[in-house]
């Protein structure tokens, strides 16, 4: 059971991932034969725990965006590649961490790692792909790359915890979720689209314009997740609808939720998500209630006014085959829950 949720012209059906996946297709295919060949290791649990998640059909839109944005610059050598695989394996060891974390059951429409080889394992893979990827941005040499990794890494790690502090916790403020999604999802994208920049030399203020472009469509992709939590369909999400609901975690349409609602729909909340005392019916409550205070249109209209930031931030580029598909990305992105 979802809500279905109309969209605006901007976001219609005709927002697709096509022209991007057109842009980096000759580079995408390097890195899917080579992506493996960097998780190698004699320890045998490590390519095969690896391959799991890496294999299970991830659009890997964190390393297009790089490689994208590369060629936007008109960069023409090679170094993209390592870059947007290390992209690739930071955001790769994160979703083994989170599984763990979060308790999941399911990624990407697969059994988690966790439940095939155990939280221990899954944690230092996890770990395994992390060094590695610091590995692959030191071997090209470029130290601004390896600064912008390995701080964006601390910030993830930070947005990690404060969702863990957040956890169940009904009194979430808007401000404080976003500081959290800003660090936790955002801070990769905002990365991914600086490597790119950076690879190909260009100033300062180019950079910085990739980071605003990246980190908006970071936060648009993770409201639009929040959203597809209760709005979309289970084939489509590589998990079940209501995940977050039943996980307890407290995103960003249950935030909206509990400040409009009456007393009666905050001591529902508060039973489900911080007393973690569901039962049979919960979620169709649930829906009812984001329903009645419109919060999932409410999350989207926030993912379009980041995804309008995103696609300003490119502005200042000439047009181009590379700039034209990523700011067509950030419209697919947020087309998701139609």
């Amino acid at each position: 059971m979802g809500v279905v949720v109309p969209l605006g012209e901007r976001d219609g059906a005709r927002a697709s991932i096509e022209p991007l996946l057109k842009v980096v297709a000759a580079d995408m295919e390097k890195i899917n034969e080579t992506i493996l060949w960097h998780a190698r290791s004699h320890v045998d649990l490590i390519p095969k725990l690896a391959a799991h998640l890496i294999n299970s059909g991830g659009k890997r839109l964190r390393p297009m965006v790089t490689l994208a944005a590369a060629r936007m610059f008109g960069y023409e050598g090679e170094t993209h590649l390592p870059l947007a695989i290390a992209v690739e394996f930071m955001h790769t060891a994160t979703l083994l961490h989170d599984d763990v974390v979060d308790e999941s059951d399911m990624r990407r429409g697969r059994k988690a790692a966790r439940l095939i080889w155990g939280n221990q394992a899954t944690v230092l893979v996890g770990d395994y792909l992390l060094s590695q990827t610091f590995k692959m941005l030191v071997d090209t040499g470029l130290m601004d790359a390896l600064k912008v990794m390995s701080h964006t890494a601390a910030v993830i790690a930070e947005g990690e915890i404060m969702q863990l502090e957040a956890q169940n916790d009904i009194t979430t403020t808007e401000d404080r979720y976003m500081e959290i999604i800003s660090a936790k999802t955002a801070a990769l994208f905002a990365a991914a689209a600086q490597l790119g920049a950076i690879v190909a030399e260009r100033p300062q203020e180019e950079r910085a314009a990739m980071d605003s472009f990246g980190r908006n469509l970071g936060i648009a992709f993770q409201l639009v997740d929040d959203a597809l939590d209760y709005a979309g369909e289970q084939d489509k999400l590589g998990k079940a609808v209501g995940d977050d609901f039943r996980e307890g975690k407290v995103t960003l349409p249950v935030v909206l939720a509990y400040r409009r609602g009456n007393e009666e729909e905050r001591r529902f909340w508060k039973r489900v998500m911080a007393d973690r005392d569901q039962r049979e019916g919960d979620l169709e409550r649930a829906l009812e209630i984001l329903a009645r205070h419109h919060t999932i249109e409410d999350t989207i209209e926030r993912a379009r006014h980041y995804g309008a930031i995103a696609r300003d931030a490119l502005a200042i580029f000439p047009p181009s085959d590379p700039r034209d598909a990523l700011i067509e990305a950030v419209d697919f992105c947020i087309s998701r829950v139609s």
